[in-house]
């Protein structure tokens, strides 16, 4: 019996505006600046963006310069369903059964929360998530939140020498302990970092909400114990307790379960190549639904979709790499029928 194979997508999207979406066709781009809104002069840079130059020649699908596309990851859900579309009119093209799921959440965390693993009944699955054509990503970030609870002291300025303790100052002295490279602006390809996703402080209390990242499960769980650190450490100082941290585990690196067996990436190469794609094998700097999934007793590497600048104005796709997605899948799920 041929392995069952899966195919999963997200269908919400980032949290930048994504109401009355107004999506435009630019045919045979030319590589040059793409003007999203003339009201307001935004455009889209090949020199703020070099991908574009790689797409000269292909059908782009942008935005209006208001809101995100949304192809994170419409354009995954899109592509499963032309690919299963095409294997339901010919059935000429051999394969074994297929699972398919759309879900919500990705874009939080919480996507694959309640996914029914069991009776997905997949030997393996992909997520269609990515973006460059050729992407085949089967590491992810160990991912986890941190909370950092400040506790001040409210005093009149008037009086306030040697009384206030201005929790916007203690939120300022705890990220400076924190190194100043690690962070997602000066970081790249395995490097982790700390993000501080954002913050609201009065002078008596104050919150600062972190995200921690990094490939490595040593230096993951070190990130982590830094923050307690240097919590401890303030505390210390101040003699009470003004800093109080809290984390919670997002998720981990799939590749703890991928590399046991790598079938899932073997194959999804194989159908690349045979379709004209360069494999693109590269961790991703984030996390998808596949990085819960695969801990759940289900490998699923993460294949591109053709899209690109997500979560944002600068949003495209490529019709030309959405189309590549889609033989991918099709081919993948042959090469899998002959194993």
């Amino acid at each position: 019996m041929k392995d069952t194979i899966g195919f999963i997508a997200h269908y919400d999207t980032a949290d930048f505006n994504s109401e009355n979406i107004q999506p435009r066709i630019i045919e045979n781009y030319d590589g040059n600046l793409i003007l999203l809104n003339e009201t307001t002069g935004l455009v889209s840079d090949p020199l703020m963006f070099p991908h574009l130059k790689e797409l000269v020649g292909h059908t782009l699908i942008v935005t209006d310069g208001t809101t995100l596309l949304g192809a994170d990851d419409k354009a995954g859900v899109v592509e499963i369903i032309e690919a299963m579309l095409i294997l339901k009119k010919n059935p000429d093209l051999k394969h074994g059964e297929i699972r398919i799921a759309f879900g919500p959440d990705e874009e939080i965390g919480r996507g694959a929360n309640l996914f029914d693993a069991p009776n997905f009944r997949a030997k393996f699955a992909y997520t269609l998530d990515g973006a460059k054509r050729g992407e085949l990503e089967y590491e992810s970030f160990n991912a986890a939140a941190a909370i950092v609870e400040l506790h001040g002291v409210s005093v009149h300025p008037g009086t306030a020498k040697d009384k206030m303790i201005n929790c916007a100052k203690l939120a300022m002295e705890f990220d400076a302990l924190l190194p100043a490279n690690e962070v997602p602006e000066h970081t790249e390809h395995y490097e982790g970092f700390f993000l501080l996703h954002d913050m609201e402080t009065t002078i008596d209390h104050g919150k600062m909400t972190y995200i921690i990242r990094d490939h490595d499960k040593e230096k993951f769980l070190a990130r982590k114990e830094r923050m307690l650190k240097n919590a401890n450490y303030l505390n210390e100082k101040y003699g009470a307790e003004r800093f109080v941290v809290r984390m919670k585990d997002s998720y981990y690196n799939m590749r703890e379960v991928i590399e046991k067996d790598m079938k899932p990436v073997e194959l999804a190469k194989q159908a690349m190549v045979a379709c004209d794609v360069e494999p693109i094998i590269q961790p991703i700097r984030g996390g998808t639904d596949g990085s819960k999934i695969s801990f759940m007793g289900i490998p699923t590497p993460n294949l591109f979709t053709g899209g690109g600048n997500y979560h944002g104005p600068y949003e495209y796709a490529s019709l030309d790499d959405m189309q590549k997605a889609v033989e991918v899948i099709v081919k993948l799920v042959q090469l899998n029928a002959e194993v």
